[in-house]
């Protein structure tokens, strides 16, 4: 070895030792942060507190390594969730997170459970806690951050990690995401997988990491494994070291995770196995003492730095990496292995016994490093290279509130919606080059082919359009970095989640986007939880279900949604519309697309049909201020379409149902009973203005007195193609009665009139709902 190199060996050396110097105290400090809530912290209800101090330990050697060498300022991370106290820990060893917080998990207010972006006080890149949403973000934001690029030139660059348990790999929205074909061009994608073959419950037998490797390695991924640490690769080069080797890899999970609850001579026993290679095994054996037989049986890979350091050099920035770890869950705790230490939380005694190995002091566990110190300053050197620029926001583009236009005989909502998106490029093209659409190969069918052939559709990288020159083709699939359209595969799950990303571009690099979803509306129950994570993660989108409801008649039970509308009604940081007619889906899809890309903004969702309905039954005024005030309604949440100074019955109708509504009040008046109707196109935002008149949340409630005034009570028969009870609230705005009609078993099929009276919405349904409430 000549001069150079030994310099260069030496360095490394000093380097390791400073890296697991800082391991251990971020092995300490994430302990003690969940000690401190369940240990120390008062707790005055007596209800658990929680925390994964053995999920955290595992990840320790990987993010240390990650952080203090690897990552650079672009870089996004997505922790896994239960890590949560690791990221905590080493923000604060960075500077990034005050002392006082240390204190605080699991607190109001304070350290979440789960990394949040919205709700931490320290960085975090991505909001995880919902199994295989937080792993798979970063794809995400890698299609996003191209995107903007592409469109913005704006986004930077970077890789985008994401720390995986094994155990999450299970969660089918991950294959989904990692089998879509656009997946192998982004080699910015990094995986991490924390292969510690223990789930909540017990030590899993099954997990085999070749499996794993072909499955990443089909979809085109570059795989690297991280196995064992150099002890155990020294041991595997000695007499009977290839023995041991195949031993140990052949080993089911389960015995594995019991050899490390044995001292060592229960290892010396066990360990050789009763194979034809058990006497090379056990002479390998009898040459280690015990300390270091204990320590041979832990030195898995992803816990050694040098081979975790090793492995992030060979990532391939060409394609999609994943980086397999073998870990010990627990590691380095006294519950390291337990097949039941998922929750387990070190008693005094025992924390006691941690502080003493590590040369902590339970009294004052906050201590950082001497800033003099190696450790000292090579937080100092990591948090300097990491920190970030802060994020300018652009400004934003005027959205119309109404492009002008009344429309005419015949149309449907769905139909509008493209309609609503080309005019919308014409009116303000600078709002409409933000917009962006995704859709799970449904675009012909929801009405989408004139965007698509007007705006492209997005790739990576230009594509040959190989049916450009074909007659009979009617849309035009042309791929291009520039176009506005992204297409996926069937899988609702990386549509949301897709769009959720998107819809982040203005809080991350300072670019807002107006991601729209569009999907059958069944499938919105499929998405709305990664959705509605996105939401909570603050991922502003619009999500467009059609076509809906019982409406779609012919096509059967399996096709027809009944809670999507309720749904839109509950649903956290969102907004919901179901218009009726044509202008009400511009309107409502305008108002919503102003609500994107900024702060305190929101999502919403739109639930359209494919029913044609005569235009003109919408009677919007001809006045301008007229127009401007229905316009001003149908946003808020609803319209008087007819009113009545003398009417004895009210019907609220929401969407489709509309024109049924019309048809019953007209039926009505000829039976001497006047009935005002009054188009719903908003429960959510209708509950929300009745919820803010008890004083119980702040909204305006002007909307409830143009739709239900007080001199003009009467009770109600509230009408739409869903469940029921999502207008039934109605009746406590003027304390009325009323009757609630909708869907609430199981589609049939057959023609409109056939499953609307097989449902109790048709006009027969609404006119003899009417005359008992009004008798």
């Amino acid at each position: 070895m000549n001069a150079v190199d030994s310099l260069h060996t030496a360095h490394r050396s000093d380097t390791l030792a400073t890296l697991d110097a800082i391991a251990e105290r971020v092995l300490w400090l994430s302990t003690s942060i969940v000690h401190h809530a369940n240990r120390v912290r008062p707790n005055t209800s007596g209800l658990k507190v929680g925390g994964h101090q053995a999920s955290s330990a595992s990840m320790v050697s990987i993010m240390t390594a990650l952080w203090f060498q690897h990552l650079q300022p672009g870089d996004r991370v997505s922790v896994k969730p239960h890590a949560s106290p690791v990221l905590h820990s080493i923000n604060y060893l960075l500077g990034e997170l005050d002392e006082k917080y240390l204190t605080t998990l699991r607190e109001f207010g304070g350290l979440q459970s789960y990394p949040s972006r919205s709700k931490d006080p320290d960085p975090v890149d991505y909001s995880t806690g919902s199994v295989g949403i937080g792993a798979t973000a970063p794809i995400w934001g890698a299609i996003a951050r191209r995107y903007v690029n592409a469109h913005l030139g704006s986004g930077g660059s970077g890789r985008q990690y994401s720390l995986v348990g094994d155990a999450e790999l299970d969660e089918g929205a991950v294959w989904e995401a990692i089998l879509d074909p656009g997946i192998a061009e982004l080699g910015e994608v990094v995986w991490i997988v924390d292969l510690n073959r223990q789930s909540l419950d017990r030590v899993v037998p099954n997990i085999a990491a070749r499996r794993l490797e072909a499955m990443f390695d089909a979809a085109g991924w570059q795989v690297i494994t991280v196995g064992f640490g150099r002890w155990l690769q020294e041991l595997f080069t000695r007499p009977g070291g290839q023995a041991l080797r195949r031993r140990i890899v052949g080993m089911e999970n389960p015995e594995y995770q019991r050899l490390l609850r044995c001292d060592a001579e229960q290892i010396r026993v066990r360990l050789p196995g009763d194979g034809p290679e058990r006497s090379e095994i056990a002479a390998l054996v009898t040459t280690l003492d015990d300390t270091e037989l204990v320590a041979a049986i832990r030195n898995l890979g992803g816990h050694d730095l040098a081979a975790l350091n090793d492995a992030f050099e060979q990532i391939d920035d060409s394609r999609p990496t994943v980086i397999i770890a073998y870990t010990i869950k627990g590691y380095g705790l006294p519950t390291e292995g337990h097949p039941q230490n998922h929750s387990a939380l070190l008693n005094h005694d025992e924390y006691a016994a941690l502080a003493a190995r590590l040369g902590m002091d339970t009294d004052h566990p906050w201590r950082r490093f001497a800033e003099d110190s190696p450790m000292g300053q090579a937080c100092t050197h990591a948090a300097q290279r990491l920190r970030r620029q802060p994020v300018d926001a652009a400004p934003m583009p005027a959205v119309p509130t109404d492009i002008g236009r009344t429309p005419k005989g015949t149309a449907t909502t769905q139909a509008a919606l493209g309609r609503v998106l080309l005019d919308l490029i014409r009116e303000a093209p600078e709002a409409a080059k933000r917009v962006v659409t995704v859709s799970p190969d449904v675009s012909s069918t929801t009405n989408l082919a004139g965007w698509v052939n007007k705006v492209g559709v997005w790739s990576a990288s230009e594509r040959h359009n190989w049916f450009a020159d074909d007659a009979q083709t009617l849309m035009h699939w042309n791929e291009r970095p520039s176009g506005q359209h992204m297409e996926l595969g069937i899988a609702e799950t990386n549509l949301v989640g897709l769009i959720g990303e998107l819809g982040a571009t203005w809080s991350r690099w300072g670019q807002p986007l107006f991601p729209i979803g569009v999907l059958y509306d069944p499938f919105v129950e499929r998405a709305l939880e990664p959705w509605s994570f996105g939401i909570y993660a603050g991922g502003q989108s619009i999500l467009i279900g059609t076509p809906s409801g019982v409406t779609l008649a012919a096509e059967g039970g399996a096709h027809q949604s009944i809670k999507t509308p309720s749904i839109g009604l509950e649903q956290p940081g969102c907004v919901s519309y179901e218009p009726a007619f044509a202008i009400d889906v511009e309107w409502t899809l305008l108002a919503s697309i102003a609500q994107l890309g900024k702060p305190q903004g929101t999502s919403a969702y739109l639930r359209l049909s494919t029913r044609p309905v005569d235009q003109t039954l919408a009677d919007v005024p001809e006045d301008p201020a007229a127009r401007e005030r229905r316009r001003r309604q149908v946003v808020a949440g609803g319209y008087p379409l007819r009113r009545r100074d003398d009417a004895r019955v009210t019907i609220a109708a929401m969407g489709a149902t509309m024109t049924e509504a019309l048809v019953a009040a007209n039926r009505l008046e000829q039976n001497g009973i006047p009935a005002n109707v009054i188009c719903i196109t908003s429960p959510g935002l209708l509950f929300r203005a009745w919820q803010a008149r008890q004083g119980r949340r702040t909204a305006e409630t002007w909307i409830l007195d143009q739709l239900l005034p007080a001199d003009g009570a009467t009770p109600i028969v509230s009408v739409l193609d869903g469940h029921p009870h999502t207008l039934a609230f109605l009746a406590n705005v003027q304390q009325v009665p009323l009757t609630a009609l909708g869907v609430s078993g199981f589609g049939q099929a057959g023609a409109l009139d056939e499953v609307y009276r097989y449902h109790g919405i048709d006009t027969d349904s609404i006119v003899a709902a009417a005359l008992d409430i009004a008798t």
